[in-house]
Order: structure tokens, then C-alpha cells, then sequence
């Protein structure tokens, strides 16, 4: 590597991080401002409140990188262009390719960095945060909207649960079985359910009404076992954001859901996005290239990082906007999850020809 790629992508990288840690600092603020509404509720208090802010970080770091390498890079060229290094490297010989190519392998290196967050911190970090906080305000960790409860759906089977606990403890179980001719079988009401391996769960005061005919019979236990694919794994998935999620974790929830004859666009395109998010990085910086050749034509630095925050708003809207409208309109998961970054793309590509073409 020569000298100069080292001074670029040292000056690009230490923009991009002291970007970044400003926003750390200023989105953690205004969470714990948010939190400090539930402290005092219940357990919740400000050990806990700060933990949940503590344990959101990851999460932070990796929404906040892409728009943190947009602006840092704008910064970094900006003030090179005004120091007329840039001019001086082009003057050099330096074509817009090698620069480029220089840039690259600094948004590489940041590319490894959200995808190793995005899979090794945000999904435990999330869900321990969300645990720390369902425990203290005593709260179940969804009910999908319904007032009875969360509903799943697992073969033949339709299962109704009341509370679902962050431990992995269910309460008011309600199993629905069908048979092959979409009939009711029977029905099993248990007081709470407990995981025990792979495939079983622990059920408690257990009643169930066998339907028979034209004919029920009821049965009581104070135990049963349940056999099911549902397992805590599967549960958990209510506590994170598809987003936030892990690339395994997706996938396999993913299975579940085409398994169960059931929707799952929101799932694979954040899969999808998963897999695409890392390289956001690269199309930033090329983004950015442009404004580092025109620092006499295009106002001075504060403008343009004005302009790089505008830009990396812009690309946030869109990446959640493309997102919904996916799931709304049975889009393509694929073209969903990529149709911000190869708009961002088709947008550097032109600037860099028309910065050329001068």
C-alpha cells in the first residue's frame, strides 16, 4: 500500500469514527431521555434504564454507519480539497479510479465491521436489553397485537398463548388440533408451559376436550408434554426487530413461517437487507467522492456536510420506506431490500461521470 493510500484512508477512517461517535453520543442521550419516562414503574429504575440505553448501542452502531461513513468521508475529502491535496494527488497522476479504489478498501474494512455488529452484538444485545426491561416493568414479551394473546401456527396445530415470558415460561396455553380435513380434534388448555428439549414442552394442570363425533370427552392432568416445533429461539424472535435479528436467526424463523403456510415477506426482506446493509459502506463513499473535487464550485465544507446529513436522512427514509412498501405490495424481497443502496449507486456513478467529463 503506498503512502498516500495509507494518509487517505487514515484521514477518511478517523472522520468516519469521530462522525459516528458523535452520534453515538447524541442518539443514546435523547434514548435514556426516553427511558427515564418508565423509571420508577414497578422494578424499572435508572440502573436499569441506563443498561437498556448501554445494551442499544450496537444497535446504534450499526444503523449509523453507513450515514456515518457518508459524512465522515465528505468531511475528510472536503477539507483535503480545501488544503488542495486533492488537487495536488490528481495533478500527480492519480486517476479517479485509484482514488476510489483507495476509499474502497477503507469502506471495506468498515463493511466487516457492521457486518461483524450486525450478527456477533446487535441480535444478544437487543434481546438482553429487551429482557433487562420486560422483567422490571413486568411485561410479557408480545401479544401480537391481539387482546388474546400471541397466536401461532404449527402444522396442524393452532396454538394460543396468553403471556409469553421473556424466560421462555408460557402462560394460558391453548392448543387447537386439526386433522388432515381441516377438523377440529381436540382442544388442550394448560395453566403454563415450560421448555424442556428440542422438541417438548412441560405443560401444567392440563385439560383437554377430545371432540369425537358429535360427541367430547374431557380429559385432566396436573402434567403433560407437548411435542412442537415452537421452542424459545422461535419466541424470541418477538422480542427484536426483523431488522435486528441475525442472519441464522432470520433464516430459520423464515422456514418456520413458509412451513406453517404463512407470510414471509417482512422476513426475507430484512434477510435480505441483512446481507446487503455491510456494502452500503462502498456505494457512501463513492457518493462522496464527487464533492471532494469541487471544493471552489460547491460552497465550502459545512455546506457539503449539511448536504451529507440531508443525504444520509434521505437514504434512512428510504431504506425503511422501501422496506413497508415490500411487505405491502408483495414486492420482490430482493428488489425491496436493495432499491435504496442502487438508487444511492446509479446517483455516485453519475457524478462521477459528470466530475470526469469536466
Amino acid at each position: 500500500m503506498n503512502l498516500y493510500q495509507r494518509y487517505l484512508m487514515r484521514e477518511v477512517l478517523a472522520a468516519v469514527f469521530l462522525v459516528l461517535a458523535a452520534f453515538l453520543a447524541l442518539f443514546s442521550f435523547f434514548n435514556l431521555i426516553d427511558e427515564l419516562r418508565s423509571v420508577g414503574r414497578v422494578d424499572y429504575g435508572i440502573v436499569q434504564a441506563l443498561l437498556f440505553v448501554l445494551l442499544g448501542l450496537p444497535g446504534l452502531v450499526y444503523e449509523l454507519i453507513p450515514i456515518a461513513t457518508l459524512i465522515g468521508t465528505l468531511y475528510a475529502l472536503s477539507t483535503l480539497a480545501r488544503h488542495s491535496e486533492i488537487t495536488v494527488l490528481r495533478a500527480s497522476g492519480l486517476a479517479t479510479r485509484d482514488l476510489l479504489m483507495t476509499l474502497f478498501r477503507g469502506a471495506a474494512l468498515l463493511a466487516l465491521l457492521t457486518f461483524v455488529v450486525g450478527e456477533g452484538l446487535v441480535p444478544f444485545s437487543e434481546r438482553l436489553g429487551q429482557e433487562i426491561k420486560a422483567r422490571a416493568l413486568s411485561k410479557v414479551i408480545a401479544q401480537s397485537g391481539f387482546d388474546s394473546g400471541l397466536w401461532i401456527k404449527d402444522g396442524r396445530s393452532f396454538i394460543n398463548i396468553r403471556k409469553a415470558n421473556p424466560d421462555a415460561r408460557l402462560e394460558g396455553v391453548r392448543i387447537y388440533q386439526f386433522d388432515s380435513h381441516n377438523a377440529l380434534v381436540s382442544v388442550t388448555d394448560a395453566r403454563e408451559a415450560n421448555f424442556e428439549a428440542p422438541d417438548r414442552w412441560h405443560l401444567q394442570d392440563v385439560v383437554r376436550t377430545m371432540l369425537e363425533g358429535d360427541r367430547s370427552r374431557v380429559e385432566s392432568a396436573p402434567r403433560g408434554e407437548w411435542r412442537s416445533a415452537v421452542n424459545p429461539d422461535l419466541l424470541a424472535v418477538l422480542m427484536v426487530a426483523p431488522e435486528r435479528m441475525s442472519i441464522y436467526g432470520l433464516f430459520n424463523y423464515t422456514r418456520h413461517l413458509t412451513e406453517n403456510r404463512q407470510k414471509t415477506e417482512r422476513y426475507e426482506i430484512a434477510l435480505w437487507k441483512k446481507l446487503v446493509y455491510p456494502l452500503t459502506a462502498l456505494v457512501m463513499v463513492a457518493l462522496a467522492l464527487p464533492f471532494g473535487y469541487s471544493h471552489n464550485r460547491v460552497g465550502g465544507v459545512s455546506l457539503k456536510i449539511f448536504g451529507g446529513v440531508m443525504l444520509g436522512i434521505l437514504f434512512y427514509a428510504l431504506n425503511g420506506l422501501f422496506s413497508n412498501l415490500g411487505v405491502i405490495n408483495s414486492w420482490p424481497p430482493f428488489a425491496s431490500a436493495t432499491a435504496p443502496s442502487a438508487m444511492f449507486l446509479v446517483a455516485a456513478a453519475g457524478m462521477l461521470w459528470w466530475v470526469e467529463r469536466r
